[in-house]
C-alpha cells in the first residue's frame, strides 16, 4: 500500500519564541505538497506560540518528549494532556539524546508511549543503533530489543495510531548519513518485526522515518527506498529553505 510520507523537524534545544514563529511562519507559507505531512516540533517554551502560527495550515505540530500522567508531581515533565491542550498532535519519544545523554530506559520509553496514545497523541518512537554496535553487528539485535521493550503491552487498532523513527546514533548531526542501502536494510527489518508483533496490516501501513544529517542533497535517494515513509530532521530543519527544500523532496530522482 502507499503510504503518505511524514516530514518532521525537530528543533531540539534551539529558537527563541521569535524565532520559532518566524521559522514556522516561513515553512506553513511555503508550497507543501498535498500527498505528504509536515510536522515540526518546537521546544516546550515555543508550542503554544507556534501552534498559534500554524492554526489553519496544514503543518502539524509535535512535541519532543512527553510525560506518560495526565499532572501530578512529576517536575520537569511535560504531560499529554498539556500537549494536547496546546494544538500537539504528535510526540517524539525515545529520541537517541533522552536515551543516552538523560538514560531514558526502554521501560521509561515504553510508559511514555503508552501514556501518549491514552491521550491521542501519535507517538514518534526513536530506535537506533550506536557505532559500536553497528561495529559489532549488534544492529539487529538493538533495533528488535529496542522496538520490543518500548512497545511492549502496547495495542494498536491501526497502523497509522503509531511512526517509528529509525536513527542511527552515529548518524545524528556528525553529517554522516547510513547509505541508502543501509537504511533501506533496516526499515525492512523493522516493518518485519512489526509484522511479527502485529498483524500484517498494520505493519505495512505504519510509516517508519529515518532520522539521521538528513538534508537537501540525500533526501530525495532516501525517500526513493520503498521502506522509507519520511524523515526526521534535525539540523537541516532550523532553516526554512532547507527544510522545504526536504518537504519538496522528488521520490523519483
Amino acid at each position: 500500500m502507499e503510504r503518505r510520507p511524514l516530514l518532521a523537524g525537530n528543533w531540539k534545544m534551539y529558537t527563541t519564541i521569535a524565532e520559532a514563529e518566524a521559522l514556522a511562519g516561513a515553512v506553513a507559507r511555503s508550497a507543501i505538497p498535498a500527498d505528504r505531512d509536515v510536522m515540526l516540533a518546537p521546544p516546550f517554551t515555543a508550542l503554544a506560540a507556534v501552534g498559534r502560527v500554524l492554526a489553519g495550515s496544514p503543518v502539524l505540530l509535535g512535541a519532543q518528549n512527553v510525560c506518560w500522567e495526565e499532572k501530578g508531581a512529576f517536575t520537569g515533565e511535560i504531560s499529554p494532556a498539556m500537549l494536547k491542550d496546546v494544538g500537539c498532535r504528535l510526540a517524539i519519544i525515545g529520541h537517541s539524546e533522552r536515551r543516552h545523554i538523560f538514560g531514558e530506559t526502554d521501560a521509561m520509553i515504553n510508559k511514555r508511549v503508552a501514556g501518549a496514545l491514552r491521550f491521542g497523541l501519535i507517538p514518534v518512537l526513536c530506535i537506533g543503533e550506536t557505532l559500536e554496535e553497528r561495529e559489532a553487528a549488534q544492529t539487529f539485535a538493538v533495533l528488535e530489543r529496542q522496538l520490543r521493550k518500548g512497545l511492549l503491552g502496547i495495542t494498536l487498532a491501526d497502523g497509522d495510531q503509531l511512526v517509528v523513527a529509525y536513527e542511527p546514533v552515529w548518524a545524528i548531526g556528525t553529517g554522516k548519513t547510513a547509505t541508502v542501502e543501509q537504511a533501506q536494510e533496516a526499515h525492512y527489518f523493522v516493518r518485519n518485526l512489526l509484522v511479527d508483533m502485529y498483524e500484517k496490516n498494520i505493519a505495512t501501513q505504519m510509516r517508519i522515518l529515518y532520522g539521521g544529517s538528513v538534508n537537501p542533497g540525500n533526501v530525495d535517494a532516501l525517500m526513493s527506498q520503498p521502506d522509507v515513509d519520511g524523515a526526521l530532521v534535525g539540523g537541516a530543519a532550523l532553516k526554512a529553505d532547507s527544510f522545504c527544500s526536504i518537504i519538496n523532496f522528488n521520490k523519483s530522482a
